[in-house]
């Protein structure tokens, strides 16, 4: 059996098809653990949900930012942004199914036998492994309502969530826990999350901005962290115990894939469309 994690696809399909067969990757013994962003960028966001739905109890995916803005289009709750390459996928005839199947997702997936936790753009330094999970768990449990556009999903747009608050109930606390775990790039030095910077740390760091993986972690202590997101990493950070998944495909780069019982990345360069 062979553990793979892999990057923001994006909706880049031909380009993960490939990547799998490099490696030989067998649905019937191993896993894929996708870090979310599974749509919207690249063209092929229908060919690529269809694909991973399919593979059942072989895919662990965690929801990304873009995978939730899926369900608000669906919901009606936003107007659909042309860049964005979801008219196929939202005219499907099985969209509804494909809706149910990522509602089920998690937010954060922790590995059942190694200290893994994988989030789409990370655990806010503030929180350790259980608590992560937990706010996962209570975020999941409301995209599996019947209601969860109206009570969730038209809710979620708003950056006044932005400052952990262990007492807050509710909305506020789902709000926070979809930001930090769906958004978050860098921190403000009192914890608060900033919404706008996608700059490579350097840059961030010059107007006053922090990485949040360079804050010290609680979950860090005890765990690998697996995320994506952040394409101005290029998959590169400098700290142990951490891997950047994102390496921005849909933007002409590539698409990287982490084999965990070899600790090898494996790369696909963006194809040329003929």
């Amino acid at each position: 059996m062979a553990t793979y994690f892999v990057g923001d696809i994006q909706g880049c399909f031909d380009e993960l098809q490939a990547l799998l067969a490099k490696v030989a990757f067998n649905p019937s013994t191993d896993e894929l653990w996708v870090v979310g962003d599974m749509v919207a960028r690249g063209t092929q966001s229908l060919e690529t949900l269809r694909y991973l739905k399919g593979l059942e109890g072989a895919v662990k995916p965690v929801l990304g930012n873009h995978d939730l803005h899926l369900m608000a289009l669906h919901g009606k709750v936003k107007r659909p942004n042309p860049k964005d390459h979801l008219d196929s996928l939202l005219s499907a005839p099985d969209i509804a199914q494909l809706i149910d199947w990522l509602r089920l997702q998690p937010l954060v997936r922790e590995h059942s036998d190694q200290a893994i936790l994988m989030a789409h753009a990370g655990i806010p330094p503030h929180w350790d492994a259980a608590t992560a999970i937990e706010e996962s768990r209570q975020v999941q449990q409301v995209l599996s309502r019947d209601d969860y556009v109206d009570c969730l999903i038209s809710k979620m747009y708003t950056n006044e969530s932005s400052h952990w608050q262990p007492d807050a109930q509710g909305l506020a606390r789902w709000v926070y826990t979809i930001n930090a775990l769906t958004r978050m790039r860098f921190l403000y030095p009192d914890g608060r999350l900033d919404f706008d910077c996608k700059l490579p740390p350097a840059q961030g760091e010059e107007v006053g901005l922090i990485p949040w993986y360079k804050q010290p972690s609680l979950a860090m202590e005890k765990h690998t962290l697996v995320f994506g997101h952040w394409a101005a990493l290029m998959g590169k950070v400098d700290q142990i115990g951490l891997h950047a998944l994102d390496t921005g495909c849909c933007w002409g780069q590539y698409l990287t894939l982490w084999h965990l019982e070899s600790n090898q990345k494996i790369t696909q360069n963006k194809l040329k469309k003929s």
